[in-house]
């Protein structure tokens, strides 16, 4: 009878599990569908690439428009994707970079139903916070349009429709190129650690040809001097 009862109890707890890990792998599911951003290079104060993955969640329709609203960076290119062409949208003022849209051009598929596409921007340089909203707008081929813009809960529960967000961690300086100071420090030691070693190179060189030297003239006084010998001898 016990038997049977630790029996039963292990069945339950197997079936609870199973059932906590299906409601889990359901939300990787939903969550997967946002539009999402991430980058994992970039820090910062930096720049680098930025991958905006956005799926198509329409039964019907294919997604044809894609904009992405940017915190006014001082440099933003889209890369070259084949069926889609690239506005870049600029702060006339300060020639920030604004917002950045694709648009499928005619007679391609967009993002057909059922899958997604990846949208890269390399630029720079991002807010010095911790997280950076980047709001987007999906359009569909069907004329809906989906709005990614809504803020995280105070409680931390996830809207409807959550703006792709990056998280930054710290970074240690950059220069308009991305490059560290770090780096740019690490490269001079590097470049004056190379500069003595040409100039011992070059010394130890010279100090082997002086000694060369020195070899042939003393054989050449040996040789002398042993000539005015035999000649003293007869």
């Amino acid at each position: 009878m016990h038997h049977n009862t630790l029996i039963r109890r292990g069945v339950v707890s197997a079936a609870t599990l199973a059932a906590v890990a299906a409601a889990s792998l359901t939300g990787i599911g939903a969550a997967s569908a946002h539009v999402t951003a991430n980058a994992p290079t970039v820090t910062q104060g930096g720049y680098g690439v930025v991958t905006l993955v956005v799926p198509n969640e329409s039964d019907t329709a294919a997604t044809t428009e894609l904009t992405v609203t940017l915190p006014k960076l001082k440099s933003a290119r889209p890369e070259v994707m084949t069926g889609w062409k690239t506005t870049v949208a600029k702060d006339p003022a300060t020639e920030e970079v604004t917002s950045i849209t694709w648009t499928a051009l005619p007679g391609t598929p967009g993002v057909p139903v059922g899958e997604f596409a990846q949208f890269r921007i390399s630029g720079g340089p991002f807010p010095e916070q911790d997280s950076v909203p980047l709001p987007a707008s999906q359009t569909y081929a069907d004329g809906e349009k989906v709005d990614w813009s809504q803020p995280m809960g105070d409680n931390g529960e996830e809207p409807e429709h959550p703006a792709p967000t990056l998280t930054l961690p710290a970074g240690e300086g950059t220069d308009h190129h991305g490059s560290s100071t770090q780096s740019t420090a690490t490269s001079a030691e590097a470049a004056d650690t190379s500069s003595a070693d040409g100039a011992a190179r070059w010394l130890g060189g010279i100090g082997l040809v002086v000694g060369a030297l020195g070899a042939v003239f003393g054989v050449a006084a040996l040789t002398r001097s042993r000539t005015t010998r035999k000649d003293d001898d007869a």
